[in-house]
């Protein structure tokens, strides 16, 4: 009797907590709605915010992030220079998940950075960017490596900012390692997506721009929420779990590079730290010239804007756009 009354309550449990997950999921999308157009590649549409005129210019967000991260005022500035193409990468924001390639369907792995590379070229090229600068933020600018080396006739200049290049030393925490496997990744996003407060979600927030603070405002408009939801907490922490063998194999094409690349990183960068990947990544690519921030954590593209422009504008004269 006692063993069907606790069947009777955990079933109870996971039918409340499945409505919840999809009813926070529900209210967080009307909250954060998108903010531009969808363009369809390859059969997923992948979601973008274009403004401004001039040369192109690509902006691809970090993990967890969306559009938001860079139409807080960012985008907007640039705007007044570039024609500016903001996307949401594959599983975030508003952008649909890559459909698994055959025989993945059941698996822990994620779009590759490659392959998120090749579906945000196919939406650039959609939107009429054939030769864009592309910036990447984190997660983005492997992404926006992986670009570069993989289309390299389509890039006209790449700008890193705090992005994960080379291989890294130890594990990632048990959030990614927990969320990014098969059993984890089924129970645990619903129950985070149905129960955690959203006083957690701005206490993440703080802690990814520690030291620096966080910008008036942003915690309001960014969107942080929109990665709360099962699917995108999922795709989210196995995208950073398979990514360390993906820069393992990317990395021998670094000195082939042959674009402009400029690297901004903050010297107070504990999730992406500059000795491990732009120091090293900078004396890997001919020519890459590398910004360093005195004090500034893991998001020196709001820390620091104007250098940020700086090192989009100084890409784009390299690359012969202004």
């Amino acid at each position: 009797m006692f063993l069907i009354v606790l069947a009777g309550l955990i079933g109870t449990l996971i039918l409340i907590t499945a409505w919840r997950a999809q009813a926070r999921s529900s209210i967080f999308e009307a909250r954060f709605p998108a903010e531009g157009q969808f363009v369809e590649v390859d059969g997923t549409r992948v979601h973008a915010v274009v403004m401004g005129s001039g040369p192109d210019l690509v902006l691809i967000h970090g993990a967890g992030g969306s559009t938001r991260d860079f139409t807080q005022g960012i985008a907007q500035r640039l705007a007044q220079s570039y024609r500016v193409i903001v996307f949401d990468r594959p599983g975030l924001g508003h952008t649909e998940q890559i459909a698994p390639a055959h025989g993945r369907a059941f698996s822990t792995s994620a779009a590759t950075i490659v392959e998120q590379a090749t579906l945000l070229r196919g939406a650039a090229l959609a939107l009429g960017a054939e030769r864009p600068v592309v910036a990447g933020h984190s997660f983005g600018a492997s992404v926006a490596l992986a670009w570069a080396v993989t289309f390299p006739d389509d890039i006209a200049a790449l700008v890193d900012v705090a992005g994960p290049s080379l291989p890294w030393p130890g594990e990632l925490s048990s959030y990614y390692r927990i969320n990014g496997s098969f059993l984890g990744g089924i129970i645990v996003p619903p129950l985070i997506a149905a129960w955690a407060p959203e006083s957690r979600i701005e206490t993440a927030v703080e802690a990814v721009f520690t030291p620096d603070p966080v910008p008036e405002g942003y915690a309001a408009n960014a969107g942080a929420e929109l990665v709360v939801r099962p699917r995108s907490l999922r795709s989210n922490a196995r995208q950073v779990n398979s990514l360390r063998p993906q820069i393992v194999e990317l990395t021998p094409a670094y000195g082939d590079l042959d674009l402009p690349v400029e690297i901004l990183h903050g010297d107070a960068d504990v999730t992406v730290p500059l000795t491990i990947h732009s120091g090293p990544l900078s004396d890997l690519i001919p020519g890459a010239n590398l910004t360093v921030l005195p004090g500034v954590g893991h998001m020196p593209h709001h820390a620091d804007t104007d250098a940020l422009v700086a090192a989009i504008d100084r890409a784009a004269m390299r690359a012969g756009l202004r």
